[in-house]
């Protein structure tokens, strides 16, 4: 057995898959602590679910290890599985089962003492939100429900470890809140690896993140430590009513300013100002220079109209889009 912390609920180890002549996963190595939701995040194609199948058991790797729990998937496989619950991106019910027919079937298969599956089912639907539906008959539920059903067949035998793949994919936006809502609250019992294409809901759910792209991680780190990387330049947004030649040319020479860029939006002009055009400025300036404070007493002292003064934020999806393009690209130059 692999000498590995208590806290260390997954660590992956030079973890690498060859399908032909093709490199799905290219020496890949991380770590889940215990208790962490971690967020799994790549285009398509960049090795999430090969890495994810692997980690349950469903694919053997061309070279390296995976521990769970300080086992050995590949040499503990059973073991493994058994501290493990799994969705996967396309959920496998049985559409024809009642719902409390199919987790009874699930449990059973899952080794459930039959002397705990009732109290057991009802633990699970309870914290699943499937209290209601327990008679209704699988395909008739809407998506929503559908993955909930998935959920609690995932949780069913009390694992450790709950390995999710596009848990909210082709839901609704009221669905996707009230499974990322039941993922948070999940959150509290178990660990967590989560695969999603929204970046939101990686920013909202994930305490880290790990970004992998064409098959190696280029990334793992907190949702706002990787934001922080980002931030250079101070951006500023800027709606002003005025002379856009003169509004430029002052905007220009504000101190600390290093580029601005303009877009034109027509619009009737206040009560006493001569008709103009609204323009949105972006104002990127050095770091932490107070550029809205400079703008904003430009604007007083030419008398002009302000309607958008704002520093415009970087976000996770800033993130991965440099990372996964314009990063990796750098990377392929060189």
């Amino acid at each position: 057995m692999q000498n590995i912390s208590d806290n260390t609920m997954i660590r992956v180890h030079h973890l690498t898959k060859r399908f032909a002549s093709t490199v799905a996963i290219d020496d890949v190595s991380f770590e889940v602590q215990r208790g962490e939701i971690v967020g799994f995040l790549g285009p398509n194609g960049a090795g999430k679910t090969t890495t994810m199948r692997i980690l349950t058991g469903y694919l053997v790797a061309s070279a390296g290890s995976v521990w769970i729990d300080g086992l050995d998937v590949f040499q503990q496989s059973l073991d493994v599985r058994r501290r493990i619950g799994y969705l996967p991106e396309t959920v496998p019910l049985y559409p024809e089962l009642r719902v409390d027919e199919y987790l009874t079937f699930r449990a059973r298969l899952k080794g459930v003492p039959r002397r705990k599956l009732h109290n057991r089912l009802e633990d699970v639907k309870d914290m699943c939100g499937l209290e209601d539906v327990g008679r209704r008959i699988i395909g008739q539920l809407s998506r929503g429900y559908w993955q909930r059903v998935g959920l609690a067949d995932s949780i069913i035998h009390d694992p450790e470890l709950l390995i999710l793949d596009e848990p909210t994919i082709g839901l609704d936006p009221n669905q996707n809140r009230a499974i990322r809502e039941l993922i948070l609250n999940l959150g509290r019992r178990y660990t967590i690896l989560l695969s999603t294409h929204f970046m939101s809901e990686a920013e909202m759910v994930c305490q880290r993140v790990l970004i992998i792209n064409r098959g190696k991680i280029i990334a793992s780190d907190s949702p706002a430590a990787l934001t922080g990387l980002l931030q250079g330049n101070t951006s500023v947004v800027a709606e002003i009513l005025g002379p856009n030649n003169e509004v430029l040319r002052q905007l220009e020479n504000l101190p600390d300013v290093t580029r601005i860029s303009c877009q034109s939006r027509p619009a009737s002009a206040p009560a006493g100002v001569s008709p103009a055009t609204w323009n949105r400025y972006l104002i990127e300036a050095v770091k932490d220079a107070e550029t809205r404070l400079a703008v904003f007493n430009m604007v007083a002292q030419n008398q002009w109209a302000l309607r958008e003064l704002s520093v415009e934020k970087r976000n996770l999806e800033d993130v991965f889009v440099h990372m996964t393009t314009v990063a990796g690209q750098k990377g392929e130059a060189t």
